[in-house]
């Protein structure tokens, strides 16, 4: 029901984002999707094209008056360098005589760990940058746009997303170390984005060393979520699990490698006595209700959300372009040659934590919008409110 394409190159005039499927009657926080924009180019860690770029979200259509009007929403977010490649990435047969910039020689030795070389091969390019230009993270400020517009949603249903780092090379919090919403938004503070101050410090320090080494660093972050209404998802087919369409999403950003839900790996080696959720009565003023002393599935059991808090889990692995580069092949000459350095980050790390609320926002959206359906807001709203009046008179009873 709620779709989104990107399209647009690294270093071409901009990147496009069309969001498909949103109710009308949505008030834009114009605001609050400039400071996610900002969020993504943030992080200790980052390289030089930070501080070219100034990433601004430009409405083509879907929105009137400050409201979603129902149609498609088409976003342009231009890419400043594109002033200094031109010479390089002109859309035209021939090179325009104006064109700015120095002519980028071709691309030849590709970069392990990227998609430099398996994209060559299967669209049969000699240029590598006809790979890399898309295959590039640039590309995730488009996904970050109209991940925005999916939280403002979600937001007004109530529904709370937050991130934090957990790991950064392998300097991490302890396993055992839930980190509330607030120690998150807090977090927004740290160079590292990581809510214990003491391990951000030796965060930064290990990206230093890794600059030093000419190396990259990866890590875990976590994304939380707050007051998601129970059902969405399901249990009766694979593509519908909530938790595979979340792992798929956020398996989708360049170099995360694996994604957990709740307690994830950890609980794969502990008995079933202590990853299962309990369900217990709780005894309040107004009296009984169903609740978890615990939430190590985080927030969902067989395709379903709970009702209580999602964590979801992404690793990322160190970034593949290295300053020491790694051994590669010229595919001119097929004779061994370092790998190609195109300019890169130390550590991303801090903004795929932004990167992965995107995903996961739009996926709840999705999920929101194929569970109680409406084609305004003040719809979405009104079945939105009866589906949680009805789960708390069956999990609660007065004394």
């Amino acid at each position: 029901m709620l779709r989104f394409l990107t399209a647009g190159e690294s270093h071409g005039p901009a990147l496009t984002v069309i969001l498909e499927g949103m109710p009308a009657g949505l008030p834009i926080d114009f605001d609050g999707l400039a400071a996610d924009m900002r969020r993504r180019q943030a992080g200790y860690g980052r390289g030089r094209r930070m501080a070219i770029e100034s990433d601004a979200a430009e409405f083509l259509g879907g929105v009137r008056h400050g409201l979603t009007t129902g149609g498609p929403i088409a976003m342009q977010i231009r890419n400043r360098d594109w002033d200094n490649w031109q010479a390089t990435m002109y859309i035209e047969t021939e090179r325009p005589p104006d064109a700015a910039g120095a002519r980028r020689a071709p691309v030849v030795r590709p970069r392990p760990g990227h998609a430099d070389l398996a994209g060559a091969l299967k669209y049969d390019h000699t240029d590598i940058r006809d790979v890399l230009e898309r295959a590039s993270a640039r590309e995730t400020a488009a996904r970050v746009a109209a991940g925005a517009i999916a939280r403002q949603l979600l937001q007004a249903l109530g529904i709370r997303l937050v991130s934090h780092v957990r790991a950064i090379g392998d300097v991490h919090l302890p396993d055992s170390r839930v980190v509330s919403v607030g120690e998150a938004l807090a977090a927004e503070q740290s160079p590292v984005r990581c809510a214990d101050a003491s391990v951000a410090a030796r965060m930064v320090a290990a990206i230093d060393a890794a600059r030093e080494a000419g190396d990259t660093l990866g890590g875990e972050v976590e994304v939380v979520v707050t007051g998601l209404p129970v059902g969405l998802g399901s249990h009766v087919q694979w593509d519908r699990k909530l938790d595979g369409r979340l792992a798929q999403a956020v398996m989708s950003i360049p170099a995360i490698k694996a994604v957990a839900i709740g307690d994830g790996v950890e609980g794969a080696a502990r008995p079933g006595s202590l990853v299962h959720d309990e369900i217990v009565l709780t005894h309040t003023a107004e009296g009984r209700r169903l609740s978890r002393p615990t939430n190590r599935s985080g927030g969902l059991e067989g395709g379903i959300t709970t009702g209580e808090d999602l964590r979801v889990r992404a690793f990322m692995k160190p970034i593949a372009t290295l300053m020491q580069p790694l051994r590669s092949v010229d595919l001119t000459t097929l004779e061994e040659a370092p790998a190609a350095i195109e300019r890169s980050d130390v550590c991303a790390v801090p903004a795929a934590g932004v990167i992965a609320e995107a995903m996961v926002a739009l996926v709840l959206a999705d999920a929101v919008l194929e569970r109680f359906g409406g084609d305004s807001l003040s719809q979405v709203q009104r079945h939105v409110d009866l589906a949680r009046a009805t789960v708390a008179a069956r999990t609660s009873r007065p004394e």
